[in-house]
């Protein structure tokens, strides 16, 4: 992006006024829900040709060109009028500020939960004026928003200008920009079975050994972030594609620290542990689980997290990679034990509200209701951190309720596993701006901003705590940093077929009381029929 003609003294060096233009049609725009604006320069004089690009599909772009001398006359002498100490906002721009750092979250060097030495250090090495980076994803309204703010410092160190669009319908349009020639600079995958796809079809530029080498080192359980984005290409030949960030931890058993703290009852630190305090919760007459697998036409999916989680707890983190590949087979005896320990759990009708039959039927938005009745309904329930969100409206999280790591057996000594999942970041058409925003990614503020905000977990182990927008997200983070296996979400890596559909109604039909076995054994007869 370059307009041609002197840059503004309103800016640093690397941000001119096609900067100042572009950022106030895109906050007009967007509160529009319309568009983002591109500008590419189309003569000497300064003209410039506006290109603004529907940020929902399916809208059709529009081109206005707009004369580059006077309209920067009138945009300066709007400025002079309005600017405030050096900074300032264009009225022209429905009410929008933009001034130096003025689209920034936190300004720079001024909160020392930060670290402004790696904003700094990166700024230094950077010099992307008048390049474009395009950004595709999932992320839609808060989270598209929060990303953005990241999105700004690495405007703000390098001059570059970046488009970002969140779709939900990413996973079907991704295949076919990358199929036609037209894919983004940089795109974030939700999980990491279509990236693997697409390296297969030589659709992603490897990041590098490098780079891995300091996922490895920096990221704790770190060869397993490495392992989560590394690939074979189009040539067979492995390489590492996909750079991890933001995470979400499954790995939780939530409960009421009142209730615990009534009944004398203390945090678990193992799996026998665990077990212990589920059978003390019965002898003294209470029920220790509220466990619901309902979820509509997806009812069964929260079992399958817990079978996952016990093959972390039961066996090495390479018997889960097997597994989820169906190198080893579903009916395999360590995978058939794996189920049963969660019905350990799950069937025994002393164990959860509602016995067995209520497992089945009771929606998981609904299932943690039990912790909070009086007398208590149930005293745990093992569930992701997105399940807060359907507690009582006035059930504060680190007060009212608050959450444990799922402990690994003792004996078995496998570390502390954790099962999650997250976004990867990988480069679908390589340029300079892709590649430096990769290694922006390295940088502890990357990760400090989006901390500071809420709604992101990081195993970056070089970040502040401290930036964590609340404790329970940095109890969260440091569950992630303590871990020594970090593996993503089995049945998401399995076939859709699979992983959506025959263990979703397999974990039902256990529940309801088949055998581990017959429920295994149907499930691999369904992955052979799709082989």
């Amino acid at each position: 992006m370059r307009i041609g003609g002197p840059e503004f003294a309103l800016f640093d060096r690397k941000h001119t006024f096609a900067d100042a233009l572009k950022k106030g049609f895109q906050a007009v725009l967007r509160r529009l829900d319309l568009g983002m604006v591109r500008l590419n320069a189309t003569n000497p004089d300064g003209a410039v040709l506006m290109n603004i690009f529907p940020l929902r599909r399916g809208l059709r772009g529009i081109r206005i060109p707009v004369a580059g001398s006077a309209y920067r006359g009138f945009v300066e002498e709007t400025m002079r009028k309005w600017t405030i100490a050096g900074a300032s906002m264009l009225v022209f721009f429905g009410g929008t500020a933009f001034a130096q750092n003025g689209d920034l979250a936190f300004a720079p060097g001024e909160d020392s939960r930060f670290n402004w030495q790696s904003f700094e250090d990166f700024s230094s090495q950077y010099d992307l004026s008048g390049q474009e980076l395009t950004i595709f994803g999932t992320w839609l309204g808060q989270e598209s928003e929060l990303f953005e703010t990241v999105v700004a410092y690495f405007e703000e160190a390098t001059g570059a200008a970046v488009d970002f669009t969140g779709s939900d319908s990413f996973e079907q349009q991704i295949v076919i920009d990358t199929q036609g020639g037209s894919a983004p600079d940089i795109s974030v995958f939700p999980q990491p079975g279509l990236a693997a796809s697409l390296a297969a079809q030589g659709f992603l530029t490897p990041l590098g050994e490098e780079t891995a080498t300091w996922v490895a080192e920096n990221y704790a359980a770190g060869q397993s972030w490495v392992d989560l984005g590394t690939y074979a290409g189009e040539d067979d030949a492995e390489s590492f594609y996909a750079f991890p960030f933001k995470a979400d931890v499954k790995s939780l058993v939530w409960y009421v620290p009142e209730n615990f703290e009534d009944a004398g009852y203390e945090v678990p630190e193992t799996m026998e542990d665990l077990q212990a305090l589920t059978e003390q919760i019965v002898e003294d007459g209470g029920t220790p689980w509220c466990i619901g697998l309902g979820a509509g036409g997806a009812t069964g999916w929260p079992a399958t997290d817990w079978v996952e989680d016990m093959m972390l707890r039961t066996q090495a983190p390479d018997v889960y990679d097997q597994w989820v590949t169906n190198e080893i087979p579903f009916n395999d005896e360590r995978v058939v034990a794996a189920i049963e320990e969660f019905g350990w759990f799950a069937r025994n009708d002393e164990f959860v509200a509602g016995g067995t039959e209520g497992v089945a039927s009771t929606d998981y938005r609904d299932s943690p209701a039990g912790l909070f009745s009086f007398p208590p309904g149930c005293y745990m329930h093992r569930q992701a951190s997105f399940i807060s969100s359907f507690f009582p409206e006035d059930v504060e999280v680190g007060l009212d309720a608050d959450f444990f790591y799922l402990p690994a057996y003792a004996e078995k000594e496998l570390g502390n596993p954790v099962l999650g999942s997250g976004n990867i970041f990988a480069i679908t058409t390589d340029s300079e701006a892709a590649r430096a925003f990769i290694e922006f990614l390295k940088t502890p503020i990357a990760h400090e901003i989006w901390m500071a905000q809420g709604g992101f977990l990081t195993p970056f182990t070089g970040t502040n705590p401290e930036a964590y927008a609340s404790d329970a997200l940095r109890a969260q983070g440091e569950i992630l940093t303590n871990a020594t296996t970090f593996r993503f979400d089995g049945s998401d890596l399995m076939p859709g077929r699979i992983g959506a559909g025959a263990f979703w109604t397999g974990m039902i039909n256990y529940v309801g009381g088949a055998s581990a076995e017959e429920v295994a054994d149907m499930i691999q007869r369904e992955w052979d029929a799709i082989k």
